[in-house]
């Protein structure tokens, strides 16, 4: 049975501890393992008829085209379907399936989230969003009044805001990184943070890929930099795990967070939380269980009823990853965001405000129109065309983001091209 068999055919819980579960998963996991395989891996690489079954995968609307996978992700059938069952199953007994049997899950689950993360299962926690996460890192650091963070505007406002509270509590400082503009030079992009560092630089905040415009920003290297300072360095990953190809530790940082129902199609309030071994005992749970000094990384886990059928559906949600592949699927995202983004960028008044290359940007593009609002476009693009998408304005970023994902169709991005052509004819007219 080769890896990628056998891993199909572990849902993240065990038969033998499951009996009567044992069918269905077999089941399950042979359909879905059949969806794949009747494609072949090498052929594949840019056979539309493949991404034709992925998007036959989804059950999304056919009243609107969904181009705001950045905010939140479907889940595939597959996905939807085994959280419905488990569900059901929870509300036979709810405090005997979910307590003495579904429980037993969680452990093979954090094995198959650290083989898709690339590290030890003893440095993942499984949480409910990137929030939870990067505030348990925010709010679990040791820090004295003086110590600095740097950090960016361009930074997700949860996060944000826990440091700003950090700062006014404990009386820290925060640095602020500027980007005047996005860049491809990862020089450039890591300077603009160690230039930042001085004496008293505790902690270095960097967004892997940031919400507002799709810019990627080389964590590694910026990691690498503060570890040479005796800085800790945080990812937030909310936007580039199960999105962009690579695996936690190829980012050297010390804690990363994520959310799952973003680009990894999972259950919808399912996060990760990975902290360096080394760093487990010195960051304190933001809910403490009986040892919140312990080097276990499941004292953050400590959250009493949570939700099991949204856990173990995780599991198929890696299935599904894997059987479309972390190379291919970025790949095809990077194609989608390339497909819109270059039929537009030579229009009269049209910008695209996102990096073209693949090392800097994935499937998230950003526009704008010369004389138009971002409130002004989003409306345009609906109401006549179906087309759901979000406005930005945020710190020095305004535009129209546009997030395609795997299902999305190049049919419906013509379908925005054209809508872009249109309204950017009328905003020249009336100009």
């Amino acid at each position: 049975m080769t890896p990628r068999r056998s891993f199909l055919k572990n849902l993240g819980i065990s038969a033998l501890s499951i009996p009567f579960l044992q069918q269905w998963n077999t089941v399950e996991a042979a359909e879905l393992e059949t969806h794949f395989e009747s494609f072949s891996l090498d052929q594949a690489e840019n056979d539309e008829d493949f991404w034709y079954r992925i998007q036959q995968s989804y059950s999304v609307s056919p009243n609107i085209i969904n181009l705001n996978n950045g905010g939140v992700s479907p889940q595939p059938k597959v996905v939807q379907e085994t959280f419905e069952n488990f569900n059901r199953l929870s509300n036979e007994g709810p405090s005997y399936y979910m307590w003495r049997i579904l429980d037993q899950g969680r452990e093979p689950l954090r094995n198959s989230l650290a083989e898709l993360a690339g590290c030890s299962a003893d440095e993942l926690a499984i949480n409910r969003n990137a929030t939870e996460a990067l505030g348990t890192i925010i709010m679990g650091i040791p820090l004295e009044k003086g110590d600095e963070i740097v950090l960016s505007r361009w930074d997700y406002p949860n996060m944000i805001n826990a440091w700003k509270w950090r700062e006014k509590r404990d009386g820290i400082k925060l640095v602020w990184v500027e980007h005047p503009h996005t860049s491809e030079n990862a020089d450039e992009l890591t300077k603009r943070y160690t230039d930042a560092f001085t004496s008293k630089t505790k902690v270095v905040h960097i967004t892997h890929l940031i919400n507002w415009n799709g810019q990627v920003i080389p964590v590694a290297k910026i990691a690498q930099k503060a570890r040479e300072k005796g800085i800790l360095s945080i990812s937030d990953s909310a936007h580039s795990f199960a999105h962009l190809d690579f695996k936690i530790p190829d980012l050297q940082v010390d804690f990363c967070g994520t959310s799952l129902h973003k680009w990894l199609c999972a259950p919808f309030g399912s996060g990760l939380l990975y902290v360096r071994k080394d760093k487990i005992a010195n960051l304190a749970p933001l809910f403490p269980g009986e040892k919140p000094e312990s080097e276990d990384i499941r004292k953050f886990e400590t959250l009493g009823t949570r939700s099991f059928p949204t856990e173990l559906a995780i599991g198929r949600a890696i299935d599904f990853h894997n059987g479309i592949g972390s190379t291919r699927k970025f790949e095809r995202l990077h194609q989608l965001k390339t497909y819109w983004t270059e039929k537009v960028k030579t229009l009269p008044g049209v910008t695209v405000h996102t990096p073209a290359s693949a090392q800097f940007s994935g499937a998230i593009g950003l526009f704008s129109i010369e004389g138009m609002k971002p409130s002004e476009i989003e409306p345009e693009l609906f109401k006549p065309y179906g087309i759901h998408t979000v406005g930005i304005d945020w710190n020095n970023i305004s535009g129209v983001r546009v997030t395609p994902h795997v299902y999305t169709p190049f049919a419906d991005l013509d379908v925005l091209v054209k809508a872009i052509t249109t309204i950017a004819e009328k905003a020249q007219k009336k100009g």
